[in-house]
């Protein structure tokens, strides 16, 4: 007697409420850096936005942040109907969510946290609302375990701050619905992001993976005395960054091997993967390492304050998407 393989589970099932391009309430659940940066960038694309953080003062700070996003984002060009006004914050989740049309999660990244968050907003979002978690590495599936319907709930990962950089990946869970996870992708293109839709999970997703091997080696070498803070930066700001913003890494290489392209590059190059050229461990952060790096970033700030550099980092930032021409065309 054979035995066959048990049916698949089938797939969950998933129905909009409403199309990407017909969203007009977002719903910012945590108003820190990322969710304030979230609530700039959808005020910034014409949406209605509703706001809750129960951190205390959160709404005078969410609103300062915004302030102090707009100029950016009104050089960058203002869709039709934007205007800060149209921000509510509220005091409850449930008023937030309330008659959302998409939610965008931003909570302190603690596992226990996401999960009874995102739990929370299942239980009061209306059905068919997508709901995105900005999680930075956690697999969606590690944090959809306590929701009732599990289907709805995606990674919408972004990048600081969210308001400039366009990249969003999205990723769903095991127990998310494909259509959900291409519901997010378009709903985040249509509101002028650049998506990548990854096919399977991986802690850290694609670009904080490569961002992390880069910190963990900067580390290493501030830590081993080889390189200050700022040689660090300016090694990057002043060498392969300016390319990386072109090309990227890989076909940054590919170049490397001239005519021959990344087959040379390998054949000429590929040798020195053996090479002790990185350490992938991450050092221990003691004190002294700690005290080390946040002086090093004293020292390269130079006497400017954070409202300062954000202010710098946002102007290079708008210069290097319109030097590349990749601004977009609005909503």
């Amino acid at each position: 007697m054979t035995s066959s393989a048990p049916d698949p589970a089938p797939l969950p099932a998933f129905t909009p409420a409403v199309s990407p391009e017909d969203v007009r309430r977002v719903a910012c659940v945590g108003a820190g850096v990322i969710g304030g940066g979230w609530v700039a960038h959808f005020l910034a694309r014409g949406y209605d936005v509703t706001a809750w953080d129960p951190a205390p003062g959160a709404e005078a700070k969410l609103r300062r942040l915004v302030d102090a996003a707009w100029p950016a984002l009104t050089s960058l060009g203002l869709a039709a109907g934007a205007s800060r006004d149209r921000l509510t914050v509220t005091p409850t989740l449930g008023l937030a969510v309330a008659d959302a049309q998409f939610v965008q999660e931003s909570a302190p990244e603690k596992l226990d946290l996401k999960r009874d968050l995102l739990a929370r907003l299942d239980a009061a979002t209306p059905p068919g609302t997508v709901i995105a978690s900005s999680t930075s590495g956690y697999p969606m599936t590690d944090m959809q375990t306590t929701a009732v319907d599990p289907a709805r709930l995606v990674v919408g990962h972004p990048f600081n701050p969210p308001y400039l950089i366009p990249l969003v990946e999205v990723v769903g869970g095991e127990h998310t619905a494909g259509a959900a996870t291409a519901w997010a992708a378009r709903f985040y293109e249509v509101a002028g992001k650049s998506v990548i839709t990854m096919d399977r999970e991986v802690p850290g997703f694609i670009a904080n993976r490569l961002q992390e091997a880069l910190w963990r080696e900067a580390l290493h070498m501030v830590a081993h005395g080889e390189a200050t803070v700022k040689d660090i930066d300016a090694s990057i700001t002043d060498g392969p960054g300016l390319r990386w913003a072109v090309m990227g890494p890989m076909l940054t290489f590919a170049l490397a091997g001239g005519e021959g392209g990344m087959a040379h590059m390998l054949d000429h190059f590929g040798p020195s993967l053996k090479a002790p050229w990185t350490r992938l461990e991450a050092p221990e952060l003691d004190r002294e390492l700690y005290d080390a790096v946040v002086a090093g970033c004293d020292e390269a700030a130079d006497g400017r304050t954070i409202a300062e550099l954000v202010a710098e980092r946002d102007q290079g930032v708008i210069d290097v998407l319109r030097a590349t021409g990749r601004l977009g065309d609005g909503k």
